[in-house]
């Protein structure tokens, strides 16, 4: 015997014990066991459904849509007019969104080299600031800490 038959939606002792287990453990999974018990064959025809209207609704959308900034098949309306300033408007928000990318990149570049110069300007204080305080240190206490 497998184990998905001792799991059947049917009054089966392993399914009963897991019933009252989950009650005890927490009362939410002995409730769901519970409608397994009452339901489970409806489901597997109730899920099978589901699946068909949910395909068959998601078929009429595969020709819609942008996929990464690429049109896929236009749909026509019948007005050749207005296919063709569809199609005209469509290309100049394309090319608008290019621009607009391009745009977005340079200006990427030019604050990670902002940001690059910020840095060497701050590790360039740093070094100066630490080799003035090693020469004074070579040099013995600074003249104001001398005691007379």
């Amino acid at each position: 015997m497998n184990q998905s038959a001792l799991l059947r939606p049917d009054w089966t002792p392993a399914t009963i014990a897991l019933m009252v287990l989950g009650f005890v453990v927490f009362w939410p999974l002995g409730l769901a066991m519970l409608a397994y018990i009452l339901f489970g064959e409806r489901l597997r025809d109730f899920k099978r459904d589901v699946n068909e209207k949910a395909d068959g609704m998601f078929n009429g959308f595969s020709g819609c849509g942008r996929h990464r900034g690429r049109h896929r098949a236009h749909f026509t309306t019948g007005n050749v007019a207005f296919d063709d300033w569809r199609r005209a408007e469509l290309e100049r928000l394309e090319e608008e969104r290019r621009r607009l990318d391009e745009m977005r990149a340079e200006f990427d570049t030019y604050a990670r080299e902002l940001r690059r110069a910020k840095d060497q300007d701050e590790f360039d204080r740093f070094m100066r600031d630490r080799n003035n305080v090693k020469r004074n240190d070579d040099k013995g206490p600074a003249p104001e800490f001398q005691t007379p």
